[in-house]
């Protein structure tokens, strides 16, 4: 529970089905100086929380991930960077402190199932395989952040929510009376609390901004950077570049220290190859197959030809894709089932 309408509705929802409900919160790591400024524990959440779990009658814990948090969530986002990539702790969030630290706590105290306000859908096949779907509101969907999930874990997972459109939870939320109907959505990265990552990494890893080249595809010097970590595919503003055309980030090469940059028609790429990737819906391919890849949590589904190599897999788009970008996950659909993903390399 986050004290925020999606968790308490979950909760609601599941208590309303006969389910003997406990509501767990997260003690997550904040900057020193700041422990309170958290998004997904600030003092007025956990408050929130704490009378939605009164109002439903249910017992309520909060479970300190602080520790780990920091060694793998943060660290991941201060690693990722330096190894010249855009990487998405919330992937790691997810896997790590959600689906192992806090499912092995919920299943140490008894629990059966770990229930979470994920907007996602779960189905199961004729032949007893669990099959995580999209939600039904589009706008809403969060499989592209579960795509590491097994099938062991999935067996263990209640998504309360992924049924009912954004509008309709909150209708819920009034109707079983709790006080968190109007609550607005978090957003962006919980421990930044609003902040620039660019600043983060100033203060926690500032070895890792060295200020090098602006290059164009041609090896044509433009201009200089301040950092790789500074900058992200696809980014416009911020170049200090006077060009008679707008000028884009299309690469970042670690090697070199070089920001790539070009023009609006050199941005698309038809080709990709994806690493640690985890087949859910279905047995890993033998040969290729078609299917839609997402390559990034806000974009569509676009259709592909996916070709296994090795431990890796190889991606090919009928439409070339704009900033795909190394580090962040793609993640394959059969329709609205998903049936794997990984990252992209």
């Amino acid at each position: 529970m986050s004290g925020g309408v999606d968790s308490s509705v979950a909760a609601a929802l599941l208590k309303k089905q006969g389910y003997e409900v406990i509501g767990m919160m997260l003690r997550l790591w904040s900057e020193p100086g700041g422990e309170d400024s958290n998004r997904c524990c600030t003092p007025d959440s956990m408050a929130m929380a704490v009378r939605v779990a009164a109002r439903l009658d249910i017992p309520f814990f909060v479970v300190d991930a602080k520790e780990i948090f920091r060694s793998t969530v943060v660290q991941f986002l201060l690693d990722g960077y330096a190894q010249g990539l855009t990487p998405n702790p919330c992937l790691v969030c997810n896997r790590v402190i959600r689906w192992e630290f806090l499912l092995n706590h919920a299943l140490a105290m008894g629990a059966d199932f770990m229930a979470t306000g994920h907007y996602v859908r779960m189905h199961t096949t004729a032949g007893g395989r669990w099959q995580l779907l999209r939600a039904i509101d589009p706008n809403k969907d969060q499989s592209y952040v579960l795509y590491f999930l097994t099938q062991e874990k999935l067996g263990r997972t209640l998504f309360p929510i992924g049924e009912y459109p954004k509008s309709r939870i909150r209708s819920l939320a009034s109707d079983f009376g709790l006080p968190v109907a109007n609550r607005a959505d978090s957003q962006d990265l919980c421990f930044l609390s609003g902040g620039d990552y660019r600043q983060f990494l100033k203060r926690f890893a500032p070895r890792i901004a060295q200020s090098g080249q602006v290059v164009n595809r041609h090896g044509k010097v433009l201009a200089s950077h301040q950092g790789l970590p500074f900058y992200t595919v696809g980014q416009r503003k911020g170049l200090g570049i006077a060009a008679p055309r707008p000028l884009y980030v299309l690469a970042k090469d670690l090697s070199s220290n070089t920001l790539i940059v070009g023009t609006e028609d050199e941005r698309g790429q038809s080709e990709l190859t994806v690493g640690q990737v985890n087949w859910l819906g279905c047995e890993p391919p033998l040969t290729t197959i078609r299917a839609k890849v997402k390559i990034r949590y806000t974009s569509q589904p676009a259709w592909a030809e996916i070709s296994p190599v090795g431990e890796f897999v190889s991606i090919r788009f009928e439409n070339a894709q704009r900033d795909i970008t190394p580090g962040q996950a793609a993640v394959f659909y059969d329709d609205d089932v998903l049936i794997g993903g990984g990252i992209i390399v």
